[in-house]
């Protein structure tokens, strides 16, 4: 039996080596077990999956040992958004979610992603002890997929319903309908095809999809993950069709990418400080501002700005969506392209997310290449990049050790003005920017991230960020 260790959003694997279905229902005997130590009494789980190789047996595995538990199972009765499973959990007044999915990950990965009453991330607390209850042995209860519907103990429902009536509430879609914008949309051969589409075409708007179906080995991008170069076919179709911009949304939709009229890609970065401005200034909200230490700067200028609280956290939505829940805030988000907002679940919304972009275009009138001019007219120009280093787990350790006691005195040419250690070694700049160095909870990697005001500072930052790390 293979070691599983949960990391920010629950357990990823390679299918066929340690990703198999007895590890799948072992999983589900720890979450089960997890369950059970916070409610004694009757409870149901939603249990969902994406559009990879065979998710949709390991989801009906996994419910089988929910089952056997006596615990009823909501099973969507198809691939679904994860915003959309998690909104279901609310909606049914579950005590979680179970979510058979990789995200972004590449081909051969899978999933196990787990969620708790909020429709929201458990928290690491809550995560480390459901990988205590992970039984070492085929320990495993199961009840046959037959007995249990028989039992009504799983029952395949339609998560979209609810979840449309609850978007409707939280943003009015009929201007962006009647505002004639083409709209190129790449949901990256996952769950989000069909959604934008359904909400905005027949009126003026008209959506194009393109990699809109199944597709499990995921043509023309290395992984289903919202960035350059997996997003270039999507651009560069926004250009030949004369769209007004470009929506995207990652394998599970729950992250969001944009690019603009021009066919540029705007960064997770930028996109964050133009939905926190979009609330902000278009939508007269305010309350606290989540954000994860990985991510902009812009943010805390606008906290500035608007009088609102910005608090930062550690990579990963189960620290941000407890701090949601906990400040009631208005959004929160991080790095990799994932937001979520008050009013929805504290989970990312990669459809809500590209819905308020289209909203801010249609409501100011200008192109996204205008919001972006208009945003740096507010906080200055700021310049993000990251890179990804293959790190092995003899790596890992002298990577730790020399970051440990790594004082410098100056980065990239910019002084350094302090160190942050809660998740990774981020290194504070005298222009208000950082370098971030940390290794990833999901994959064999380490990022290397930075954000500057200093264009030309970008790739010497990055550089010494490796060099620090001893990764070059």
């Amino acid at each position: 039996m293979s070691d599983i260790h949960f990391g920010t959003d629950g357990w990823r694997g390679r299918m066929a080596d340690d990703y198999t279905f007895d590890n799948v229902r072992r999983c589900a005997e720890g979450y089960a077990r997890y369950m059970e130590t916070l409610d004694s009494g009757h409870f149901s789980i939603v249990v969902g999956y994406d559009k990879r190789f065979q998710s949709e047996d390991f989801a009906v595995a996994t419910a089988e040992v929910l089952a056997a538990h006596g615990i009823k199972v909501w099973l969507t009765n198809g691939s679904a958004p994860t915003p959309v499973i998690a909104f279901a959990v609310v909606a049914h007044h579950s005590l979680g979610a179970i979510n058979i999915t990789a995200s972004h990950n590449p081909p051969a990965d899978n999933g196990f992603k787990v969620r708790g009453s909020s429709g929201g991330a458990i928290d690491p607390a809550g995560l480390k002890k459901i990988e205590s209850l992970i039984p070492n042995s085929s320990d495993v209860k199961m009840l046959p997929y037959d007995r249990a519907q028989s039992q009504s103990l799983i029952e395949l429902f339609d998560p979209a319903p609810q979840y449309l009536a609850n978007l409707s509430r939280l943003i009015d879609v009929q201007p962006i309908r009647q505002a004639g914008l083409k709209v190129l949309y790449d949901p990256m051969w996952g769950n989000g095809a069909g959604w934008l589409s359904s909400i905005l075409n027949g009126d003026q708007t008209h959506v194009t999809e393109i990699h809109d179906y199944r597709n499990p080995i995921f043509p023309e991008m290395k992984r289903p993950e919202p960035i350059p170069p997996n997003v270039d076919v999507g651009l560069a179709r926004t250009v030949s069709t004369g769209a007004n911009c470009c929506c995207i949304t990652d394998g599970d939709a729950d992250r969001c990418g944009f690019g603009d009229e021009q066919g540029h890609f705007i960064d997770q970065l930028r996109v964050f400080a133009l939905l926190a401005l979009y609330l902000l200034e278009v939508r007269g909200d305010r309350g606290p501002i989540i954000k994860t230490l990985s991510t902009t700067s812009m943010l805390n200028r606008l906290g500035e700005m608007y009088g609102v609280p910005v608090y930062e956290t550690g990579v990963g939505f189960k620290y941000v969506a407890p701090k949601m829940t906990e400040t009631n805030a208005m959004i929160g988000g991080e790095e990799s392209g994932g937001y979520a907002f008050r009013g929805n679940v504290p989970e990312r919304d990669g459809i809500l997310a590209n819905l308020y972009l289209l909203d801010f275009m249609v409501r100011t009138g200008k192109s996204p290449a205008q919001l972006l001019e208009l945003l740096f007219a507010r906080v200055g120009a700021h310049y993000y990049e990251r890179i990804d280093t293959p790190c092995t787990p003899e790596q890992r350790s002298a990577v730790r050790q020399r970051l440990n006691v790594a004082r410098p005195d100056r980065i990239g040419g910019l002084k350094v003005t302090g160190l942050n250690t809660t998740d990774g070694y981020k290194f504070s700049l005298e222009d208000g920017g950082w370098l971030l160095v940390r290794l990833s909870g999901t994959e064999p990697i380490v990022r290397v991230y930075t954000e500057t005001t200093h264009e030309k500072a970008v790739q010497s930052i990055l550089q010494s960020g490796l060099e620090l790390a001893g990764l070059k």
